[in-house]
């Protein structure tokens, strides 16, 4: 808005000034012609009547040639406007010249002016000749002031365009921080909203419309929050219920006399309860209930490793890594680690954890010798319930979920989680987390 305005000033003090400059061209030209031609017409007729022109002190001098020279600054318009108007007065005359210079200091022109005055008309201003060539080879010459001061004029148009910017601008902008300031409050409170977090309402200030807006913004900041709560109580509420006939299962399968027929069937109950598990954490990671904890990361890698370990999976991890200090949820990265090494551990058959350490990013990077992925499926994978392998058999794959919750998991953490194929075959599964 400011700079609208800023634009709108600086477009009519332009306008203004030309307006002003084809103002002051009209007048020293109408300075210029009309006492000069009373003078050369009383100077003409002075002559035709036998008399003398006044000399020495006079402003009209009758020369033997024109002393205007081939390079001075001429004015077609004042030589066709004394033409015209001594033919109008009915005298014949040949050439007219015009030719600007500067005031000399003995000038007739500053006598009996204050000094300080002549100075100014020196540094200021110019005399304008006028030379009239009469039918007998003499030149009537004339001379008039002629006024210089367009550089003042710029700069006093100057002047006025910031004694203007400064009347009108300071107040705007100071109007436009006032209005702006509720908006700003507004967009930082949009963007660092958390749902679930207690924080105060925006204060609601500034012109109607934008209180309005925050009114709104405040409205609809508890309306999110209350349909949270109530999403995580209607998913507490399932799980509750579906977890009690799984446990009831368990029990009642304790009652199966065959071996394999009751090991089949306590399979598909803990799949079916690690699938339940994985969509509510799913479901839920928008709210963590976990709170952020400064932890060794390497260590925490290290120990997923060994449970993987302990229950015979091939996987390797350097031990010498230095440790880094971050500020995570334990528990959802430890998941989301989990998560890589199993699919590189299920797809791969062995799988080699490393961690990276640069001065902006730490690599958690878990790679296997698998058959890696199409690469144009890469990013196709971390979508919900996506599998590659389409028997739907669970021994070799899940239902889809460990990739969609891991990058949930590192989203959340402020990361963001790639897959690559290496070249010599296999696949990396690259967690990149910011220091």
């Amino acid at each position: 808005m400011a700079l609208i305005i800023a634009i709108a000033l600086f477009v009519a003090q332009a306008i203004n000034f030309m307006l002003l400059l084809q103002e002051r061209k009209n007048f020293r030209y109408e300075q210029a012609t009309g006492p000069a031609v009373a003078r050369i017409v009383d100077a003409v007729e002075r002559v035709s009547a036998g008399g003398v022109v006044e000399r020495g002190g006079g402003r009209v001098r009758v020369l033997p040639a024109s002393p205007i020279r081939p390079n001075a600054e001429h004015h077609a318009e004042i030589e066709q406007g004394v033409r015209e108007a001594l033919g109008e007065a009915g005298l014949k005359v040949g050439r007219i010249e015009t030719g600007v210079r500067d005031i000399r200091a003995d000038s007739p022109r500053l006598k009996g002016l204050n000094p300080r005055l002549a100075q100014r008309m020196i540094r200021r201003g110019g005399e304008l000749l006028i030379a009239v060539e009469q039918p007998g080879g003499n030149w009537l010459v004339l001379t008039s002031p002629w006024p210089r001061a367009d550089m003042e004029m710029i700069w006093r148009t100057i002047a006025q365009t910031l004694i203007l910017y400064g009347i009108v601008l300071l107040p705007v902008l100071w109007i436009g921080r006032r209005i702006s300031r509720p908006l700003r409050s507004l967009a930082l409170a949009a963007r660092s909203f958390t749902p679930g977090q207690v924080d105060t309402p925006i204060a609601e200030g500034g012109p109607q419309d934008l209180r309005d807006v925050v009114s709104a913004f405040n409205a609809l900041r508890l309306r999110v929050t209350a349909m949270l709560d109530e999403k995580d109580r209607m998913l507490g509420a399932i799980g509750h219920d579906l977890r009690t006939p799984l446990a009831a299962l368990r029990v009642r399968i304790e009652s199966v006399e065959d071996d394999a027929d009751r090991n089949k069937m306590a399979d598909t109950i803990m799949e079916m309860d690690r699938t339940l598990d994985d969509i509510l954490s799913l479901a839920r990671l928008g709210r963590p209930s976990e709170p952020l904890t400064d932890v060794d990361l390497a260590a925490l890698v290290d120990a997923v490793v060994e449970d993987f370990r302990d229950l015979g999976a091939e996987v390797t991890f350097d031990e010498d890594t230095p440790r880094l200090r971050m500020r995570l949820r334990p528990s959802l990265m430890r998941r989301a680690v989990r998560n890589l090494i199993e699919n590189a551990v299920k797809y791969g058959t062995s799988a080699e954890v490393t961690i990276a350490a640069t001065p902006g990013q730490i690599d958690i990077v878990v790679a296997d010798i698998g058959p890696g992925i199409p690469e144009e499926r890469l990013n196709d994978v971390f979508d919900p319930f996506t599998r590659l392998e389409t028997s739907r058999n669970r021994d070799t794959g899940g239902i889809g979920l460990g990739l969609a919750l891991a990058r949930a998991i590192v989203g959340d953490a402020g990361g963001r989680i790639m897959l690559e194929n290496r070249p010599g075959g296999g696949l990396n599964a690259i967690i990149a987390l910011p220091r």
